[in-house]
């Protein structure tokens, strides 16, 4: 096995998050206003336009789940029961300097769990429709703009529609400067590593000034191409270039990602939360209603929660041809019943119209697959013609 090629100051996901604890404390001592949510459904350009500084919630760890377990089943997603737990405990500072939880109904799970978290701490929940009829979007510009309204409300403030214009400038700069960078992995050979690009892009809300943050990513993604443009444009690619797909895999990023890059694979490409399909669509700018220009790029997301959702096999299609994709990782938390269920479209679809193979890996944030997963990623790796 081979290490992953990394950057001599890369510092791992837990390594930023646990930085980022002492930053968002200082924000917090200089007054700031902080938004805690747990899905890319929710409009951050409102959390922005309010003067808060948004934070994700997710916990992709296994400690925080015994204490959940005491009120939430066990054949929960671990995400559902890490992030409760998390917050139950009172071990994820994020949590606790968050002045307003924002929730939404992606799906049943989180939904309820939503209901305990409002007893811990103010908790709002925007109900997301599960389609993308001309109803369901007027839908969601609705709920924007009373989500708009919780927030003014909650923090006496005062929103204006050049407020959102602003923040949608500044969110669609942001998403250019991380589209690039992981469009990096077009470039054959592939000049990163999954494993970077996950990691820096998941840490991407433990930077709380945006400005900074897109002026470091398109540092290095010009480190990256320049590297690339010098040591590696027109040699020879061996390694079997892979798209994961599925659930946000932050908390199996090791045993998962990690591990197949090890075994000689390069993971080019994310259909995930956190992955590429977020970036691919802009806000409008020159839509005049700043509500319906939220809920229309936000409604096309491609998560499992839409029903019918056809638009992700088109992104698949789209990426696997973009990004010269060999083979299609899926992977799936136990229990999250709408990625499980598609799963059937995805793999019929991989294999039958794409003609490449197709794995999925059921799975939590425990360590006790990882040996019985190692074998299946080197059984897979086997079945690519490279």
């Amino acid at each position: 096995m081979s290490e992953v090629k990394l950057p001599k100051n890369f510092e791992s996901y837990p390594e930023m998050r646990q930085k980022s604890f002492l930053n968002m404390k200082q924000q917090k001592d200089n007054g700031a206003i902080v938004v805690g949510s747990f899905c890319s459904f929710v409009p951050v350009e409102i959390v922005r336009a309010a003067g808060a500084l948004p934070v994700g919630l997710c916990s992709f760890t296994e400690e925080p789940i015994p204490a959940a377990e005491a009120n939430l089943p066990r054949n929960l997603c671990p995400l559902i029961k890490s992030s409760y737990g998390a917050a139950l405990t009172d071990t994820c500072p994020f949590f606790y300097f968050s002045d307003l939880i924002v929730g939404e109904t992606t799906c049943d799970g989180k939904m309820k769990m939503f209901e305990l978290l409002n007893e811990i701490k103010p908790t709002y929940v925007m109900q997301l429709p599960h389609n993308r009829s001309e109803e369901s979007l007027l839908y969601w510009a609705s709920e924007i703009r009373k989500f708009k309204e919780k927030l003014e409300d909650y923090f006496h403030v005062t929103i204006t529609d050049d407020m959102i214009r602003k923040a949608i400038k500044g969110q669609n700069e942001e998403r250019r400067a991380v589209l690039e960078f992981q469009e990096l992995s077009k470039l054959v050979p592939a000049p990163l590593s999954g494993y970077e690009m996950g990691t820096r892009v998941d840490a991407g809300s433990f930077s709380f000034d945006q400005k900074k943050r897109i002026e470091e990513i398109k540092a290095r993604t010009a480190e990256i191409r320049a590297d690339w443009e010098a040591n590696y444009k027109g040699k020879p690619d061996d390694r079997p270039r892979l798209l994961v797909t599925g659930c946000p895999n932050a908390g199996v990023r090791d045993k998962v990602i990690k591990a197949v890059e090890e075994m000689g694979a390069d993971v080019v490409v994310f259909d995930t939360c956190s992955g590429i399909r977020n970036n691919l669509e802009l806000v409008d700018e020159t839509e005049a209603d700043v509500y319906l220009a939220l809920a229309k790029k936000y409604i096309n997301t491609n998560c499992s929660v839409m029903s019918p959702n056809g638009g992700r096999r088109e992104g698949i299609s789209w990426m696997v041809d973009e990004f010269h994709v060999d083979g299609v990782i899926e992977v799936i938390l136990q229990s999250c019943h709408t990625y499980d269920v598609e799963a059937y479209y995805i793999k019929n679809y991989v294999t039958q119209e794409k003609h490449i193979p197709y794995m999925g890996i059921e799975t939590d944030y425990s360590m006790s697959d990882k040996g019985q997963i190692n074998t299946r990623l080197q059984a897979f790796l086997e079945t690519i013609d490279k």
